[in-house]
């Protein structure tokens, strides 16, 4: 849970109650650019990567964040991947952040 402590399973279970309130909040926050305060506060919880649990660098830290706000993102990416896609709007060199490409890719092609 992120710091508004709501879990994710009250959102899927409320959905029909909360989607009219959240589409609200989103379609404003869309339109000036602003987005809540709790949206933007985390709780950072560091997890074991590996090796000696004693030695601090080997943990990273995660961010927990609210889930309407990870919701808001992820609606965000998809519309604007979508319109990158359909308008060409990154060339085929491009490799970092694009879907079905990486670093390999990158490599092989160069």
């Amino acid at each position: 849970m992120g710091p508004d402590g709501m879990h994710p399973r009250v959102l899927r279970e409320l959905a029909d109650v909360i989607m009219k309130p959240l589409s609200i909040i989103f379609e404003r926050s869309w339109r000036t650019g602003e987005v809540p305060e709790d949206w933007r506060k985390a709780n950072v919880t560091p997890v074991f990567k590996k090796g000696k649990k004693e030695d601090l660098g080997n943990y990273r830290p995660v961010s927990l964040t609210s889930i309407p706000g990870k919701m808001m993102e992820q609606l965000i990416l998809d519309v604007i991947s979508k319109h990158v896609e359909e308008e060409k709007d990154i060339r085929s060199g491009q490799h970092g952040f694009t879907k079905g490409k990486s670093c390999l890719t990158n490599m092989i092609a160069f």
